[in-house]
């Protein structure tokens, strides 16, 4: 039977956050580690830092503090622990008063060890009041791949979402104490989602979903910085990206009745990344010691639905009711001679995903940061600097029901209830050199 299919697959489900018990160790799937100094000091200094070309991303007017030419290369090893455990998921079979038990293991720890996140970022001063900038880096993505065997195999097996955002900048000096920068995000993304699917007959083997897409878009970002010595306030805004991904929507493997649904077509599907609005304060801008504090705002719920639209079928929509979040960081450093700084810091991370919504794609729970690292200055032209981070993710439940072949005879109730666990820690290093 030819019948609609609405699935608990979504072309973007990840909270992950690249949100995952998850990557992305920062709420839903954004990927805040784009700076080894910012990960020592529990991204506390975000927006008003300007202590290196990583500023680019977090605050393009934060350049007018970068003498010269300087260039930064990080990379950040991110070792995530995440584990499901099955309270009771179970599958409908049609016609029948009762439901059954879905069995399989755990999953196993879905995540690669270690996940890797680069990013490089060059500044250049071209007169006393104009810098321009270049970052390249990953702010969004998810990589999460269960056994096949998996318990709840029917709501996720592999979820990949990757980013590859391409940032030109420039930033101006007003005056001495204010600056403003601005830069594009051109941004590209590449998705690949696939879950099981349940057959009719719980004896056969289970169908298999998969969606793929890909897509380039352009936003843009927005800094001041003003500085009074010895505080030194910024504030930053990134818009949304509005993706339209293109790409295939492929179901296979079902039987019976079913075996005429199987299809393979091309699918499109919206995804807009959110908005997010930071401010942070500096103490200590004329000082050996400093004290950063750091406000975030997180537009997600923007984020209501996951709709694929598979030509020649009906809309696929996985509902995901996102919630609007923050985050608040404070951290310190310290000059401890001219060539070594240390700093640590903290950060609580709220989750946009609601007990209702969540899923094994994002089983995201909010979050609590605590990092150290330092920075040793090598000579005049080079720097290195490295940090710790350990990331302790709330565990949460899991209880959501999705229905397969809905509006039909054939429709197939798939409850996925799971407690989920995890932590990460995080090793970050980068160079920098200045010219």
């Amino acid at each position: 039977m030819n019948a609609p299919i609405r699935t608990s697959s979504s072309i973007l489900a990840v909270g992950l956050g690249l949100a995952i018990a998850v990557p992305a160790q920062a709420g839903g799937f954004y990927i805040q580690e784009q700076s080894t100094r910012e990960a020592g000091r529990a991204y506390s200094g975000d927006a008003a830092a300007a202590d290196s070309p990583a500023t680019i991303f977090f605050n393009p007017a934060g350049m007018t503090e970068l003498d010269g030419v300087q260039i930064e290369a990080n990379a950040q090893a991110l070792f995530v622990d995440a584990r499901q455990s099955n309270t009771g998921t179970t599958r409908s079979v049609p016609g029948l008063p009762v439901t059954l038990p879905v069995n399989g293991n755990d999953g196993g720890n879905p995540f690669s060890q270690p996940l890797l996140v680069p990013s490089i970022y060059a500044s250049a001063q071209v007169s006393d009041r104009l810098w321009v900038g270049l970052g390249v880096n990953s702010p969004f993505g998810v990589v999460v791949d269960y056994d096949e065997d998996f318990f709840g195999r029917y709501d996720s097996l592999t979820s990949d979402v990757f980013t590859l955002n391409v940032q030109p900048s420039v930033a101006y000096k007003l005056s001495d104490h204010v600056s403003l920068g601005a830069g594009l995000d051109i941004q590209y993304i590449d998705v690949e989602l696939a879950n099981a699917v349940p057959n009719l007959n719980p004896a056969d083997p289970d169908g298999a979903l998969r969606i793929t897409g890909d897509d380039i878009s352009v936003g843009w970002n927005a800094g001041i910085t003003a500085t009074f010595d010895p505080v030194r306030i910024g504030a930053h805004y990134r818009s949304s990206v509005e993706h339209t991904l293109d790409g295939e929507f492929a179901l296979s493997g079902l039987t019976g009745p079913l075996a005429g649904s199987n299809v393979t077509t091309a699918a499109t599907a919206p995804l807009s990344t959110p908005d997010i609005a930071t401010v942070s304060v500096l103490f200590g801008t004329d000082t050996p010691w400093r004290i950063y504090g750091t406000w975030r705002w997180y537009n997600w719920s923007k984020f209501e639905e996951i709709r694929v639209e598979p030509q020649g079928l009906p809309p696929q929509i996985s509902e995901q009711n996102y919630r609007d979040t923050f985050s608040m960081a404070l951290g310190g450093e310290y000059d401890v001679s001219d060539r070594l700084t240390l700093r640590a810091g903290t950060m609580f991370d709220e989750s946009p995903i609601t007990d209702r919504y969540r899923t094994t794609r994002v089983p995201d729970g909010d979050r609590t940061w605590l990092s150290a690292g330092a920075t040793w200055t090598i000579n005049d032209t080079f720097s290195a600097s490295l940090s710790y981070a350990h990331v302790f993710v709330k565990g949460e439940p899991i209880d959501r029901t999705d229905t397969f072949f809905d509006g039909t005879p054939a429709a197939i109730d798939a409850r996925i209830r799971s407690d989920s666990s995890g932590n990460a820690d995080v090793l970050a290093l980068a160079v920098g050199a200045r010219f």
